[in-house]
Formats: structure tokens, sequence, C-alpha cells
């Protein structure tokens, strides 16, 4: 990070490059429901949108950084070491613009990371999740230019775990332990055990407090744990933190979990030594669920979340709606919505993707939308004009407004 080759604010571009960012992500059909309430009515169908959606600030930074990135050195080969973001329309087009994945093969395959592609005359762009220490240091050996994308909220994670970890507190990471932003957080710390949900906390808290099988413990969180993880060792000192994309009311349910254990454990006259704990969950990921929560509030006939597959944030947006028992659909872009009758959707408990059928209620209908914090205005507009065009209202033109339809 102190090398002349390692960038983290950008190369000053970012005006040369805003309208090629507004022409690809940004919509005047969004613009206009926006302007009027976050509410679209036409022909008997309603459309209100969260009043918080899509693309983020840190988000914003690090598509903006890699297009600067690609106008700074156009005679270098571009890499990223995996997506910069989730969502495939904003990976396509980094792909296009000729930046090469060292997550993908040459037929675009998923592979494992090959970093010996990378030569010191390259630049490797780091997406807005972080990379391991592990690979920091890699690529630092090759000596190729690094430009750093990572959200400053993960980040401020990182630091966190860096304090637990100088204090000798094992880190307790409220997350996905494959999640990329999980596994860079992961790295910065000496000893780490990541803990899916508030069931997965229990079962620790628990140990903590009655002990148990040594050996079942491991083989239960087994790659969630650091190497040599011992819990009769590494669970007396415990700091929490978490993936920045989960549900803040989930990871404030388990920091008070643990912070009742080591109290019941140790007294509470000695919790500070045994039981550390900061807030890390982004604003931005707070602001869409909180929309989130206002907008199933609402009278809906159902509700259509966007964004990546792969995405944390999307999916715990769609958690939300689901608890209320609101007919939902995780979708990443307009087609799939395949038909009136048909639509193709993420599913929330197998996380594969299933067909629907009779999604769309006929007559007169009222769909809430919202898209997770990597999902740009383009694609939600495209979903909304889709939606609308399903119904007969309007045909959806290039730039994902409705041509038949004026505010």
């Amino acid at each position: 990070m102190q090398s002349k080759n390692y960038f983290r604010k950008g190369f000053g571009l970012k005006a040369a490059v805003q309208d090629d960012l507004k022409a690809e992500y940004e919509s005047p059909l969004i613009h206009e429901i926006r302007a009027n309430s976050y509410t679209l009515q036409r022909g008997g169908v309603t459309i209100r949108l969260a009043e918080a959606f899509g693309f983020c600030w840190g988000v914003d930074k690090a598509v903006s950084m890699a297009y600067e990135t690609h106008r700074m050195f156009p005679d270098r080969q571009l890499w990223i070491t995996n997506e910069i973001i989730h969502n495939p329309l904003v990976n396509q087009h980094l792909r296009a613009m000729g930046i090469r994945f060292l997550d993908e093969d040459e037929s675009g395959r998923r592979v494992p990371k090959n970093f010996d592609r990378v030569s010191e005359a390259d630049v490797v762009i780091l997406p807005a999740f972080g990379a391991s220490t592990q690979e920091m240091q890699i690529l630092d050996a090759k000596n190729c230019v690094i430009v750093d994308t990572t959200c400053p909220w993960v980040s401020a994670v990182w630091n966190r775990v860096g304090k637990y970890d100088r204090a000798e507190f094992t880190s307790i990471i409220h997350g996905k332990y494959q999640h990329e932003e999980t596994v860079a957080t992961a790295s910065r710390a000496r000893r780490y055990l990541v803990v899916l949900n508030l069931e997965e906390a229990q079962q620790v808290c628990d140990y903590i407090l009655d002990g148990g099988d040594r050996r079942a413990f491991l083989a239960h969180f087994g790659p969630a744990a650091c190497e040599g993880f011992d819990p009769d060792r590494d669970l007396v000192r415990v700091g929490i933190a978490n993936q920045t994309t989960m549900l803040k009311g989930e990871t404030e349910r388990i920091g008070k979990l643990f912070e009742r254990t080591m109290m019941r454990r140790y007294g509470p006259a000695n919790l500070a030594d045994h039981f550390m704990s900061h807030d890390t969950i982004c604003d931005a990921t707070q602001e869409r669920q909180d929309a989130m929560f206002k907008l199933v509030e609402e009278p809906l006939d159902l509700l259509v979340v966007i964004g990546g597959y792969n995405s944390s944030n999307t999916t715990h947006l769609q958690e939300i709606a689901v608890e209320r028992g609101l007919p939902s659909f995780h979708i990443d872009g307009a087609d799939r919505l395949v038909s009136a009758q048909f639509i193709e959707h993420r599913d929330l408990h197998s996380k594969s993707l299933v067909r629907t059928k009779n999604w769309l209620p006929a007559g007169a209908v009222t769909v809430g939308v919202t898209a997770g914090a990597s999902t740009p205005d383009r694609v939600v507009a495209e979903v909304i004009a889709r939606i609308f065009e399903l119904k007969g209202v309007g045909e959806p033109d290039a730039a994902g407004a409705i041509s038949s339809l004026a505010l």
C-alpha cells in the first residue's frame, strides 16, 4: 500500500468518464419516478419504488475508478481479481472494455485465480469487496500497478478486526465465509470464526458456556474457522465484526448474544477483558434495508427484488419480504420476466434458479420494486418497463424508458 504503483483515489478522470457512466447505468425513467414520490401509475398498474435502492456510493466509486483506469492505461493489459461488484451488466461492460478477470479462463468459465498471468507491465484492479492480504502480497511482489477500489466501509471492518487482533481477541465475523469480502476480512485476523446467522452464533455461545464435543464443533464450522482454530482456547476473548452487507438487525442480535454469553461466563466486571463489539454495517446497506421495511408496509400484490444472484445485500432485501409472507421474486434483469405467466428467479431457500407460473396477477396490480446496492438504475428501469409491457401498458425503448407513457 506504500508502493508508488499503488493507487486508491483514482486518477482525476471522473469527469472524462462521466458521460460513459451515465449512458450505460443511469435512466431518465428512474429520475422521473423519484421525482414523483417513488410512484408510477398507469393503466391499472402501479409501481412503488423503494426510497433507497440501487448503486451506493462505494459501488459508484469502484465502477468509476475502473473506467478511469481504462482511460489512464489504454495500452496496458488490465486485470481484475474477481467481479468488481455483484452485477452481471457492469461486469460484462468491463469485459467488453478488454478488462480480464483472474478467476475466468479465456472462454469466460470460472476457474481458480491464476496470478501467474500477471506481468510487471500489467494493471490489476481490486474490486469493491477488497482483496486478501495474501493476494496483495502476490501482486506487490510482481511490481505491477494496483488500483484499489475497496469500499471504505469494508476497510473500516478491516480496521476493527486489526484492533481485535492486536488485543489478542478472536474475530467472530457475521457473514458468509466464502464471500469475497469476508475472505478479505478474515485474512486480516490471525484468529477468526465466521458465523452465518443467529443459529450458528448460538451454537458457539453454547460451547462457550457449556463446552462440548470439540471435534464436532470443528467439523461443523470447517473452513469458516481459521487454520488451527481451537474453540477451547480461541473463544475466551472475542470481538464482533461483520460482512458489511448482512442484515443489521441480525448482526446486532448476534452481538448482544455474545455480550450476554461472555457476561454469564466471566461476570459483568470482567466483560471488557473478554468481549468487544462495534457496528460495521455500512450506511448504504442500512438505508436500503430501512427503505425495504417501509415498502413492505404498503399494500402490494407482489415485490420484485433486482440484483446479482451472488449479491448478499440483495438476498437480505428479499428476506424482509419473505418474512412478511409477501410474494417476492429475486431477478437479475428484465429478461427474467419471461411472460405474464412465467418468471425465472432465484429461490431464496434452495439458492437455485426456478420458474414460477402465474406470478403477475390479472387486472389492476401494485408492484413493489427495489434493488441491491450493486444494481444500476438502467436495470431497474428495464424491469419496470418490462412489467408495463407485459400488462399491455407500453413498450420499453432502448434507454429503459416507456415510450408511450409520460409523467
